[in-house]
């Protein structure tokens, strides 16, 4: 591994544009490969950040010799198979969220990963924000004590165009893969990573057949419970709540953002903290990877490939409750 990381992306939309002007707020990285379906969009792409090498195709950027590590950030229905490629190329693979349609192609992936010895991470990008952080630092610390309940909720007003990626099943669209996705993993980093014992959830679906609003209810084997919420036609409250037996952890809207952490105890005592913080928030994942390739290892402590493929088996449990299943499935 050289002085600084190399990058490639696969994909060209809004999430690869911010991954790139994120990467120049690294000084050990760099974004030097971009692969696309196509050329031109490749080109635009690789002219707009200076991207030396433009691939046609997610094989081609696997086989650049000149790339340590690859980001996938192309519709959600791409996802496993740019990240086979990277893997079968030998590079280290970050994953956008959500890892992958459904638990079976998590389970490749990762099989293939493990197989192959390559380092391989879902972007779940706020994982490593700097309220993130602190909460994750309270919770082991046992500030609130025991986690109760986990109340979350991640609703925003997307487009309604019919052939965008977010209506449209061909690619995975709906609220719950592209919005849920981040109060589940919340969930899920409150509780420590557990797989829920019971799941329930109703949906309200699109004129297209993905999911326009969920809602969904978890429980635990130790009681805690779980109430999450998610649409892509309303903007709900964007805020999130951890409720232990001692006080309660508090992130204001957007929690999914930087945003101050409220500490309120059961005795009355109370305190806010505020994390400076520069950019989108997208590099720290980046630094993650650098961090462990240069350390040798092939998976992250902070988003583990077990707790990413129980995320997704909780995701396909709450799909089958709602009726939402995606064309090949």
């Amino acid at each position: 591994m050289g002085d600084r990381i190399r990058w490639g992306i696969a994909g060209t939309g809004g999430i690869a544009a911010r991954f790139a002007e994120d990467l120049g707020l690294l000084p050990d990285a760099e974004v030097v490969a971009v692969g696309s379906r196509s050329q031109a969009s490749a080109d635009v792409f690789g002219d707009r950040y200076g991207i030396r090498n433009r691939h046609v195709g997610y094989e081609a950027l696997a086989a650049d010799d000149e790339v340590d590590a690859i980001y996938v950030a192309v519709p959600h229905s791409g996802h496993c198979e740019a990240a086979l490629a990277g893997i079968a190329g030998g590079k280290a693979v970050l994953v956008e969220k959500p890892f992958s349609v459904n638990a079976a192609e998590a389970e490749r992936m990762i099989d293939a990963a493990r197989a192959a010895g390559t380092f391989l991470m879902e972007a779940m990008w706020v994982r490593w924000l700097p309220h993130f952080q602190q909460v994750g630092s309270l919770l082991a610390e046992g500030a609130i004590g025991q986690v109760r309940q986990v109340i979350a909720d991640r609703g925003e007003i997307l487009s309604t165009d019919p052939l965008h990626r977010i209506n449209n099943p061909l690619l995975a669209g709906g609220a719950l893969l592209d919005l849920g996705i981040y109060p589940v993993s919340f969930n899920s980093f409150a509780v420590g990573g557990r797989a829920p014992e019971h799941v329930e959830a109703v949906g309200r679906m699109t004129q297209t057949g993905v999911d326009a609003q969920t809602s969904m209810v978890f429980s635990y084997d130790d009681g805690a419970q779980t109430i999450i919420s998610t649409s892509l036609d309303a903007r709900s409250g964007n805020r999130a709540v951890i409720t232990g037996s001692e006080g309660r952890i508090v992130l204001s809207e957007p929690w999914g953002r930087i945003c101050p952490v409220e500490v309120i105890r059961n005795d009355g005592s109370a305190y806010t903290t505020v994390a400076p913080h520069e950019g989108s928030g997208l590099r720290h994942q980046a630094a993650e990877v650098g961090l462990r390739l240069r350390a040798g290892e092939s998976e992250s402590p902070v988003m583990t490939l077990d707790e990413t493929l129980t995320i997704m088996r909780t995701l396909d449990r709450v799909r089958e409750r709602i009726g939402l299943a995606y064309p090949g499935e």
